[in-house]
């Protein structure tokens, strides 16, 4: 074989194998990026699952206490008839004075 045949074969190969090399170098990097990107997806998910119970509980919350509310604007209303009833008595007994 003639030395220019060898170089040849020696330039061919080295080729073939960096292009061999370079494809799965890409193939490793693309596997790490889809895992990166799944546990940045998890994190999000995790993060937003945190967040909707977080919102769930102050709706909850907040329903409790709008009927607190409710319960104290009955209560008031009561309180309130009641002390007009005892002022018209109160008035009623001052005049039966007089």
């Amino acid at each position: 074989m003639d030395f220019t045949v060898i170089t040849a074969l020696i330039g061919i190969a080295a080729t073939l194998s960096g292009i061999i090399l370079g494809w799965s170098a890409r193939a490793k990097e693309a596997k790490n990026e889809v895992r990166k990107d799944a546990e940045i997806d998890t994190v999000i998910r995790t993060d937003m699952e945190y967040l909707k119970r977080g919102v769930d509980d102050i709706r909850i919350e907040q329903k409790a206490q709008g009927q607190r509310m409710d319960t104290m604007g009955e209560r008031l209303s009561r309180v309130e008839e009641s002390s007009k009833q005892a002022h018209k008595r109160i008035d009623r007994i001052e005049q039966k004075g007089e």
